[in-house]
């Protein structure tokens, strides 16, 4: 079991806090911080209060910036580093964000997994997820029964030229993502492990879809008993 970790909530960056806005939660890569993925504000809806949280680990030795999990994990079997990473963010909502009419996540490589990682640990919290450059965690956890029931809508996009993602993981999210979520996907010729601002713009087109009528799920209702 990997050991818990926790966000600093000092170092959240944010913008256009509304009390009644959806919230959008931007989740960096390996190497990275916070301030990365706030440079994308302005390419994002409007419609959306806007946090970005650091990963909870300094990234190891003379890497800079932070990480969300060791990279050795990368292909591991075993996801309990990633769930760690998606319990911080999870409780780190319950502390700063209880209130969010709706939550969705967007997240870039290791920031990308720890999304949906924390989509599957909670299906009934996260909105939407968008996933740039990332991939699903192998191995099944209790969350995925009910995110297959739900259909959580799920934007995948990733450069053809991505050499970091190992293929085998690729083929993975490729095949988990379809039965577990609404999923819209799009490979980008040439494009390496970044993002271009075409894919920028289909992420807007994403979530702009989605703004209005993005409400927390409720759970489907059970049908009822026959009388008698």
């Amino acid at each position: 079991m990997a050991e818990s970790v926790e966000i600093d909530r000092s170092a959240v960056h944010w913008a256009r806090q509304g009390e009644e806005l959806p919230l959008l939660l931007l989740l960096h890569g390996y190497g990275s911080d916070e301030r990365d993925l706030f440079s994308l504000v302005p390419f994002l809806p409007e419609g959306a209060t806007v946090a970005s949280l650091p990963a909870p680990l300094p990234a190891p030795w003379p890497m800079s910036g932070r990480s969300w999990y060791s990279i050795d994990e990368l292909e591991r079997r075993d996801p309990a580093s990633v769930t760690a990473a998606a319990d911080a963010v999870l409780r780190w909502i319950d502390a700063e964000a209880a209130d969010a009419s709706s939550i969705a996540l967007l997240g870039f490589s290791q920031g990308a997994s720890v999304a949906l990682q924390a989509a599957r640990q909670d299906p009934e919290r996260i909105a939407a997820v968008v996933n740039l450059s990332g991939y699903a965690a192998p191995g099944d956890l209790p969350g995925d029964a009910e995110l297959r029931e739900r259909r959580t809508p799920m934007f995948w996009g990733r450069g053809s030229r991505d050499d970091v993602i190992p293929p085998a993981l690729i083929m993975h999210t490729a095949q988990w993502l379809p039965d577990h979520a609404e999923l819209t996907g799009r490979v980008y010729p040439g494009l390496t492990h970044s993002v271009s601002e075409e894919e920028l713009a289909d992420v807007r087109r994403f979530l702009d879809g989605r703004l209005e009528s993005l409400q927390t799920p409720e759970a489907p209702e059970s049908p009822e008993s026959p009388e008698g």
